[in-house]
Protein backbone atom coordinates (compact mmCIF):
# COMPACT_ATOMS: atom_id res chain seq x y z
CA UNK A 1 0.00 0.00 0.00
CA UNK A 2 1.82 2.91 -1.17
CA UNK A 3 -0.51 5.43 0.80
CA UNK A 4 2.17 4.25 4.21
CA UNK A 5 4.32 6.09 2.20
CA UNK A 6 2.32 9.32 3.52
CA UNK A 7 2.35 8.78 7.25
CA UNK A 8 5.86 9.82 7.68
CA UNK A 9 8.95 8.18 8.76
CA UNK A 10 7.70 5.53 12.04
CA UNK A 11 10.73 5.31 14.13
CA UNK A 12 13.21 7.14 11.84
CA UNK A 13 15.37 9.72 13.77
CA UNK A 14 16.74 11.96 11.31
CA UNK A 15 15.71 14.99 9.72
CA UNK A 16 12.03 14.12 8.00
CA UNK A 17 10.67 16.01 4.44
CA UNK A 18 7.70 13.91 4.29
CA UNK A 19 4.37 15.68 3.87
CA UNK A 20 2.34 14.51 6.53
CA UNK A 21 4.08 15.78 9.42
CA UNK A 22 3.75 19.69 10.97
CA UNK A 23 7.32 19.90 12.12
CA UNK A 24 5.77 22.13 14.93
CA UNK A 25 4.70 20.49 18.20
CA UNK A 26 1.23 20.59 19.07
CA UNK A 27 0.76 23.97 21.21
CA UNK A 28 1.66 24.34 24.63
CA UNK A 29 -2.17 24.45 25.66
CA UNK A 30 -2.92 21.06 23.77
CA UNK A 31 -0.32 19.10 25.71
CA UNK A 32 -1.18 20.40 29.22
CA UNK A 33 -5.30 19.59 28.33
CA UNK A 34 -4.21 16.03 27.05
CA UNK A 35 -1.93 15.51 30.02
CA UNK A 36 -5.09 16.58 32.33
CA UNK A 37 -7.15 14.27 31.13
CA UNK A 38 -4.50 11.44 31.21
CA UNK A 39 -5.50 10.32 34.64
CA UNK A 40 -8.78 10.64 33.65
CA UNK A 41 -8.40 7.86 30.79
CA UNK A 42 -10.34 5.06 32.34
CA UNK A 43 -13.37 7.11 31.62
CA UNK A 44 -14.64 7.11 28.32
CA UNK A 45 -15.47 10.65 26.55
CA UNK A 46 -18.89 12.09 26.34
CA UNK A 47 -20.89 9.98 23.22
CA UNK A 48 -19.66 11.14 19.74
CA UNK A 49 -17.00 13.59 20.96
CA UNK A 50 -20.39 15.86 21.62
CA UNK A 51 -18.16 18.77 23.48
CA UNK A 52 -15.74 18.91 20.21
CA UNK A 53 -18.48 18.43 17.45
CA UNK A 54 -19.93 21.74 19.80
CA UNK A 55 -16.98 23.21 19.10
CA UNK A 56 -16.58 22.54 15.78
CA UNK A 57 -20.36 23.33 14.64
CA UNK A 58 -19.73 26.56 16.21
CA UNK A 59 -16.38 27.30 14.36
CA UNK A 60 -17.32 26.20 10.73
CA UNK A 61 -21.92 27.42 10.74
CA UNK A 62 -22.59 23.73 10.13
CA UNK A 63 -24.97 22.29 12.68
CA UNK A 64 -23.97 19.26 14.84
CA UNK A 65 -25.61 16.72 13.95
CA UNK A 66 -24.29 17.13 10.56
CA UNK A 67 -20.32 16.74 12.09
CA UNK A 68 -19.13 12.73 12.16
CA UNK A 69 -15.35 12.93 14.75
CA UNK A 70 -13.47 9.34 14.03
CA UNK A 71 -9.67 8.51 14.60
CA UNK A 72 -8.09 10.33 11.98
CA UNK A 73 -9.67 11.38 8.65
CA UNK A 74 -8.28 8.66 6.63
CA UNK A 75 -10.67 6.30 7.96
CA UNK A 76 -13.63 8.28 7.47
CA UNK A 77 -12.58 8.63 3.89
CA UNK A 78 -11.75 5.00 3.53
CA UNK A 79 -15.68 4.95 4.33
CA UNK A 80 -16.93 6.92 2.29
CA UNK A 81 -14.67 5.54 -0.51
CA UNK A 82 -16.30 2.50 0.56
CA UNK A 83 -20.26 3.92 -0.19
CA UNK A 84 -19.61 6.24 -2.85
CA UNK A 85 -16.83 5.55 -4.86
CA UNK A 86 -17.89 3.13 -7.42
CA UNK A 87 -16.60 5.50 -10.42
CA UNK A 88 -14.54 8.44 -8.85
CA UNK A 89 -13.28 11.16 -11.03
CA UNK A 90 -9.83 12.90 -9.40
CA UNK A 91 -7.65 15.94 -10.06
CA UNK A 92 -4.43 14.74 -10.07
CA UNK A 93 -1.59 14.59 -9.17
CA UNK A 94 -3.49 13.95 -5.83
CA UNK A 95 -3.60 12.37 -2.04
CA UNK A 96 -2.39 8.86 -3.31
CA UNK A 97 -4.60 7.16 -1.18
CA UNK A 98 -7.39 7.61 -3.46
CA UNK A 99 -6.27 5.82 -6.60
CA UNK A 100 -6.05 3.24 -4.12
CA UNK A 101 -9.18 2.59 -2.41
CA UNK A 102 -11.65 3.86 -5.62
CA UNK A 103 -12.77 0.96 -7.35
CA UNK A 104 -12.41 2.53 -10.45
CA UNK A 105 -11.49 6.79 -11.87
CA UNK A 106 -10.53 8.69 -14.02
CA UNK A 107 -8.57 11.92 -14.09
CA UNK A 108 -8.39 15.12 -15.24
CA UNK A 109 -4.20 16.14 -15.14
CA UNK A 110 -3.09 19.43 -13.47
CA UNK A 111 -0.60 20.63 -15.44
CA UNK A 112 3.03 21.77 -14.54
CA UNK A 113 3.56 24.00 -17.52
CA UNK A 114 0.45 25.76 -15.16
CA UNK A 115 2.08 25.66 -11.98
CA UNK A 116 -0.60 23.00 -11.25
CA UNK A 117 -2.96 25.87 -11.45
CA UNK A 118 -6.93 24.95 -12.37
CA UNK A 119 -10.31 26.41 -12.88
CA UNK A 120 -12.74 24.28 -11.45
CA UNK A 121 -15.47 25.83 -13.93
CA UNK A 122 -13.61 23.95 -16.37
CA UNK A 123 -14.11 20.54 -14.31
CA UNK A 124 -15.63 17.92 -16.77
CA UNK A 125 -17.73 15.30 -14.81
CA UNK A 126 -17.81 12.05 -16.90
CA UNK A 127 -20.91 9.84 -16.74
CA UNK A 128 -21.54 7.53 -14.19
CA UNK A 129 -19.10 9.63 -12.09
CA UNK A 130 -20.08 8.53 -8.24
CA UNK A 131 -17.66 10.72 -6.41
CA UNK A 132 -15.71 13.64 -7.48
CA UNK A 133 -12.83 14.08 -5.04
CA UNK A 134 -11.57 17.75 -4.73
CA UNK A 135 -8.40 18.48 -2.34
CA UNK A 136 -8.25 22.07 -1.42
CA UNK A 137 -4.97 22.87 -0.96
CA UNK A 138 -3.97 20.01 -2.95
CA UNK A 139 -1.93 17.50 -2.42
CA UNK A 140 0.68 17.13 -2.99
CA UNK A 141 1.78 20.72 -4.64
CA UNK A 142 0.50 22.93 -2.26
CA UNK A 143 -2.00 25.15 -4.42
CA UNK A 144 -5.44 25.86 -3.76
CA UNK A 145 -8.43 25.95 -5.86
CA UNK A 146 -11.37 29.13 -5.96
CA UNK A 147 -13.81 27.48 -4.95
CA UNK A 148 -16.64 30.01 -5.95
CA UNK A 149 -17.56 27.44 -9.22
CA UNK A 150 -18.48 25.01 -6.66
CA UNK A 151 -22.13 25.21 -6.39
CA UNK A 152 -22.69 25.30 -9.99
CA UNK A 153 -20.95 21.74 -10.44
CA UNK A 154 -23.38 20.69 -7.48
CA UNK A 155 -26.07 21.78 -8.94
CA UNK A 156 -25.64 20.82 -12.93
CA UNK A 157 -24.35 17.37 -11.39
CA UNK A 158 -27.08 16.33 -8.21
CA UNK A 159 -26.58 12.73 -9.12
CA UNK A 160 -22.67 13.16 -8.04
CA UNK A 161 -21.82 13.82 -4.45
CA UNK A 162 -18.67 15.81 -4.17
CA UNK A 163 -15.88 15.47 -1.81
CA UNK A 164 -13.93 18.25 -0.69
CA UNK A 165 -11.13 17.39 1.47
CA UNK A 166 -10.19 19.99 3.34
CA UNK A 167 -6.65 18.28 5.10
CA UNK A 168 -4.81 21.22 4.97
CA UNK A 169 -7.36 24.38 4.92
CA UNK A 170 -6.20 25.22 8.12
CA UNK A 171 -2.53 26.39 6.03
CA UNK A 172 -4.77 27.77 3.24
CA UNK A 173 -7.60 28.33 0.86
CA UNK A 174 -11.69 28.84 0.95
CA UNK A 175 -13.53 26.35 3.05
CA UNK A 176 -16.77 24.90 1.83
CA UNK A 177 -17.95 23.41 4.93
CA UNK A 178 -20.94 25.79 5.08
CA UNK A 179 -22.32 24.72 2.15
CA UNK A 180 -23.08 21.41 3.10
CA UNK A 181 -26.40 22.02 4.84
CA UNK A 182 -27.76 23.76 1.33
CA UNK A 183 -26.42 20.78 -0.67
CA UNK A 184 -27.09 17.21 -0.22
CA UNK A 185 -24.36 16.24 -2.39
CA UNK A 186 -21.58 18.28 -0.73
CA UNK A 187 -19.38 15.89 1.52
CA UNK A 188 -16.24 18.05 3.03
CA UNK A 189 -13.56 15.83 5.41
CA UNK A 190 -10.86 17.67 7.35
CA UNK A 191 -7.86 16.59 9.91
CA UNK A 192 -6.00 18.05 13.04
CA UNK A 193 -2.89 16.27 11.96
CA UNK A 194 -2.05 19.17 9.69
CA UNK A 195 -1.80 22.49 10.37
CA UNK A 196 -3.42 22.05 13.95
CA UNK A 197 0.17 19.61 14.59
CA UNK A 198 -2.14 16.39 16.16
CA UNK A 199 -0.84 14.40 13.64
CA UNK A 200 -0.35 11.40 16.99
CA UNK A 201 -3.61 12.27 18.16
CA UNK A 202 -5.49 10.83 15.34
CA UNK A 203 -8.33 13.35 15.22
CA UNK A 204 -10.48 13.61 11.79
CA UNK A 205 -13.85 14.62 11.24
CA UNK A 206 -16.47 15.13 8.80
CA UNK A 207 -19.35 18.32 7.50
CA UNK A 208 -21.87 15.76 5.80
CA UNK A 209 -25.66 15.47 5.05
CA UNK A 210 -27.46 14.32 7.46
CA UNK A 211 -28.42 10.39 6.33
CA UNK A 212 -24.52 10.21 5.47
CA UNK A 213 -23.88 11.83 8.55
CA UNK A 214 -26.44 9.85 10.36
CA UNK A 215 -24.99 6.13 8.70
CA UNK A 216 -21.42 7.38 9.82
CA UNK A 217 -22.30 7.84 13.23
CA UNK A 218 -24.50 4.67 13.61
CA UNK A 219 -22.27 2.21 11.98
CA UNK A 220 -18.83 3.59 14.33
CA UNK A 221 -17.80 3.59 17.82
CA UNK A 222 -19.87 6.22 19.95
CA UNK A 223 -16.66 6.91 21.51
CA UNK A 224 -13.70 7.44 18.53
CA UNK A 225 -11.33 9.12 20.46
CA UNK A 226 -9.15 8.88 23.70
CA UNK A 227 -9.53 11.17 26.41
CA UNK A 228 -6.33 12.80 25.78
CA UNK A 229 -7.02 13.22 22.27
CA UNK A 230 -10.14 15.54 22.49
CA UNK A 231 -9.01 17.67 24.99
CA UNK A 232 -5.72 18.53 22.76
CA UNK A 233 -8.44 18.84 19.77
CA UNK A 234 -10.64 21.05 21.80
CA UNK A 235 -7.49 23.46 23.87
CA UNK A 236 -6.11 23.91 19.75
CA UNK A 237 -9.42 24.56 18.57
CA UNK A 238 -10.04 27.33 20.82
CA UNK A 239 -6.59 28.48 19.79
CA UNK A 240 -6.83 29.06 16.10
CA UNK A 241 -5.17 32.56 16.07
CA UNK A 242 -1.99 30.97 17.23
CA UNK A 243 -2.61 28.39 14.52
CA UNK A 244 -2.48 30.77 12.03
CA UNK A 245 0.15 32.79 13.08
CA UNK A 246 2.13 28.91 13.27
CA UNK A 247 0.54 28.53 9.30
CA UNK A 248 2.11 31.86 8.54
CA UNK A 249 5.38 31.48 9.99
CA UNK A 250 5.45 27.82 8.22
CA UNK A 251 4.85 29.13 4.75
CA UNK A 252 7.92 31.70 5.30
CA UNK A 253 9.89 28.83 5.69
CA UNK A 254 8.87 27.12 3.09
CA UNK A 255 9.29 29.55 0.52
CA UNK A 256 12.94 30.35 1.86
CA UNK A 257 13.57 26.72 1.70
CA UNK A 258 12.61 26.90 -2.26
CA UNK A 259 14.80 29.66 -2.67
CA UNK A 260 17.51 27.52 -1.26
CA UNK A 261 16.57 24.92 -3.99
CA UNK A 262 16.07 27.04 -7.37
CA UNK A 263 19.43 28.32 -6.24
CA UNK A 264 21.10 24.87 -6.76
CA UNK A 265 19.28 24.77 -9.99
CA UNK A 266 15.97 23.10 -9.32
CA UNK A 267 12.50 23.81 -10.30
CA UNK A 268 10.08 24.24 -7.48
CA UNK A 269 6.00 25.10 -8.07
CA UNK A 270 4.29 27.57 -6.23
CA UNK A 271 2.64 26.33 -2.97
CA UNK A 272 0.18 27.79 0.22
CA UNK A 273 1.03 24.87 2.31
CA UNK A 274 4.06 24.01 4.04
CA UNK A 275 5.51 22.15 1.41
CA UNK A 276 6.17 21.64 -2.09
CA UNK A 277 6.70 19.55 -5.44
CA UNK A 278 10.49 20.44 -7.08
CA UNK A 279 11.52 18.99 -10.23
CA UNK A 280 15.50 17.56 -9.83
CA UNK A 281 15.61 16.95 -13.40
CA UNK A 282 17.80 15.36 -15.60
CA UNK A 283 18.33 13.89 -11.96
CA UNK A 284 15.97 10.89 -10.72
CA UNK A 285 14.22 11.55 -7.50
CA UNK A 286 14.05 8.23 -6.69
CA UNK A 287 18.05 7.81 -6.64
CA UNK A 288 18.62 11.25 -4.40
CA UNK A 289 16.00 10.30 -2.01
CA UNK A 290 18.07 6.88 -1.21
CA UNK A 291 21.24 8.87 -1.27
CA UNK A 292 19.52 11.44 1.31
CA UNK A 293 18.04 8.43 3.33
CA UNK A 294 21.62 6.46 3.67
CA UNK A 295 22.85 10.70 5.05
CA UNK A 296 20.19 10.47 7.65
CA UNK A 297 17.40 12.63 5.75
CA UNK A 298 13.97 10.94 5.08
CA UNK A 299 12.10 12.54 1.42
CA UNK A 300 10.30 10.39 -0.88
CA UNK A 301 10.12 10.90 -4.94
CA UNK A 302 6.54 11.78 -6.14
CA UNK A 303 6.79 8.51 -8.24
CA UNK A 304 3.70 9.85 -10.67
CA UNK A 305 4.80 8.25 -14.47
CA UNK A 306 3.05 11.14 -15.91
CA UNK A 307 5.42 13.79 -14.31
CA UNK A 308 8.22 11.65 -15.06
CA UNK A 309 11.22 10.49 -12.49
CA UNK A 310 12.60 14.03 -11.43
CA UNK A 311 9.97 15.20 -9.01
CA UNK A 312 9.76 15.47 -5.40
CA UNK A 313 7.64 16.58 -3.07
CA UNK A 314 9.35 18.00 -0.11
CA UNK A 315 8.01 19.39 3.67
CA UNK A 316 9.64 21.98 5.26
CA UNK A 317 11.04 20.99 8.46
CA UNK A 318 12.55 23.56 11.18
CA UNK A 319 15.20 26.05 9.70
CA UNK A 320 18.04 24.55 11.30
CA UNK A 321 17.08 20.97 9.88
CA UNK A 322 16.46 22.62 6.56
CA UNK A 323 19.89 24.04 6.26
CA UNK A 324 21.37 20.83 6.80
CA UNK A 325 19.49 19.14 4.13
CA UNK A 326 20.51 21.83 1.42
CA UNK A 327 24.11 21.63 2.53
CA UNK A 328 23.64 17.54 1.95
CA UNK A 329 21.82 18.20 -0.99
CA UNK A 330 24.50 20.36 -2.33
CA UNK A 331 26.91 17.19 -1.90
CA UNK A 332 24.39 14.79 -3.42
CA UNK A 333 23.86 16.97 -6.17
CA UNK A 334 27.57 17.59 -6.90
CA UNK A 335 28.24 13.61 -7.15
CA UNK A 336 24.74 12.30 -8.89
Amino acid sequence: MTSLSEKGGGTFSGIKLLLCENPLPPIDEAITAAQTEIARSNYYTEPYSAPLRQLISRQIGAPEHLIHINAGSELILRQLFDRFGQQVHLLTPTYVLFPEIARRHTEQRLLPERDFAFDLGDLIIPDGTTLAVIVNPNNPNGGIFDMAPLPDLLRRHPQTRFLVDEAFIGLAGQSVAHLVPEFPNLLVTRTLSKAHSLAGFRVGYGIFPEAIADDLNSHNDAYPLARPSQAAAIATLQHEDQIHARAARLQAWTEALAAELRALGVRTYPTHTYFFLADFAPHDAAELAERLRSRDILIKPLNDPALGPGFMRITTALPEDNRRFVDTLREVLAHA
